[in-house]
C-alpha cells in the first residue's frame, strides 16, 4: 500500500500572496496533492490567471482579492472561504514585500509599511484562520520566514526585522495554539529569484555573492520550496509544531567556503 501522509484530498487551503513566486508554486503543490486551493493577491488579474491554472489541474479552486497590508481586507476573506467551501484546514501565509535602502535613509513611513505588511499581516491572517481552525478542532499554518530571520543582509533592514519577527511570531503560536490542535511552521528559503527581489539578484554584485556564499552554487526555484509546504500541511507533519524549515542550498551553514 502506497504511504498516504502526503496527501491533501478534502482539504481547504488559502495560500496569502498566491498568484506569484513562492507563494504561487506552494499554491500549485498543494492542489497538485489533492487540496482545493483558494490563492489571495491583490491584483485581480494575477488571481484569476492563477485560478486558472489551478483549475486546470482539478476543479473547484477559487481566488480572492486581498491586501494583508490592509486589515480591513483580511477578515472578509476568510469569511468568504468559510461562505464558499465550509471549513478551512491550511494557511499559507506568502504575501510579503521587501526595501532595499541604506537604514540611514529609511522613513517612519517605509518601515512601517514593510512591517504592516510582513509582520502584522501575517499576524492578522494567523489569528483569522486560527479562530475557524479551532471551532474546527486543528488545522496547519505555514509562515514564510527568512534567510533575515536568522541573519543579517545590508540594506533590508525593515524587511530583516519583520521575518525575524515572523519567525518568532511562529513559534508564539505554535506554543499557544497546539492545545486546539493548531500546528504552526515556517519555512524560511534561500535565495530564490522571484518577481519580488529579481531585480536586487541578477547580474548585480549582491547577486554574485549570495551565489558564491551558497554551497549548491546556485539559486533555488521556486518547485524546490514547494515540497516543504506540502509536508508541512500533510499528515504527515502531525507531530512538527512550531519549527521552521530552512531551504537554503546551504546557505546557512557556509563560514569558510573552498579557496
Amino acid at each position: 500500500m502506497a504511504y498516504s501522509g502526503f496527501d491533501l484530498t478534502g482539504k481547504v487551503a488559502l495560500v496569502t500572496g498566491g498568484t506569484s513566486g513562492l507563494g504561487r508554486a506552494i499554491a500549485l503543490a498543494l492542489a497538485q496533492s489533492g487540496a482545493t486551493v483558494i490563492v489571495g493577491s491583490r491584483e485581480e488579474a494575477k488571481v484569476a490567471d492563477t485560478v486558472a491554472e489551478l483549475r486546470a489541474i482539478s476543479p473547484g479552486h477559487d481566488g480572492q482579492q486581498l491586501d494583508v497590508g490592509e486589515p480591513a481586507s483580511i477578515q472578509p476573506v476568510f469569511d468568504a472561504v468559510i461562505r464558499d467551501h465550509g471549513r478551512l484546514d491550511i494557511l499559507v501565509n506568502a504575501a510579503g514585500t521587501i526595501q532595499k535602502k541604506d537604514p540611514l535613509e529609511v522613513t517612519v513611513e517605509e518601515f512601517e509599511r514593510v512591517i504592516r505588511i510582513n509582520l502584522t499581516g501575517t499576524f492578522l491572517c494567523c489569528q483569522a484562520a486560527g479562530r475557524i481552525m479551532k471551532e474546527q478542532g486543528g488545522g496547519a499554518i505555514i509562515n514564510i520566514a527568512s534567510l533575515t530571520s536568522y541573519v543579517g543582509l545590508s540594506e533590508v533592514t525593515a524587511y530583516g526585522a519583520s521575518k525575524a519577527a515572523v519567525a518568532e511570531l511562529t513559534k508564539a503560536l505554535a506554543n499557544d495554539w497546539a492545545r486546539f490542535g493548531i500546528r504552526v511552521n515556517g519555512i524560511a528559503p534561500g535565495v530564490f529569484p522571484t518577481p519580488l527581489n529579481r531585480k536586487l539578484l541578477e547580474g548585480t554584485p549582491r547577486g554574485a555573492f549570495l551565489l558564491q556564499h551558497t554551497p549548491m552554487g546556485r539559486f533555488g526555484e521556486p518547485d524546490e520550496i514547494a515540497g516543504a509546504a506540502v509536508y508541512l500541511a500533510s499528515p504527515a507533519a502531525s507531530y512538527t509544531s512550531g519549527d521552521i524549515i530552512i531551504v537554503d542550498g546551504g546557505f546557512l551553514t557556509r563560514g569558510v567556503g573552498p579557496t
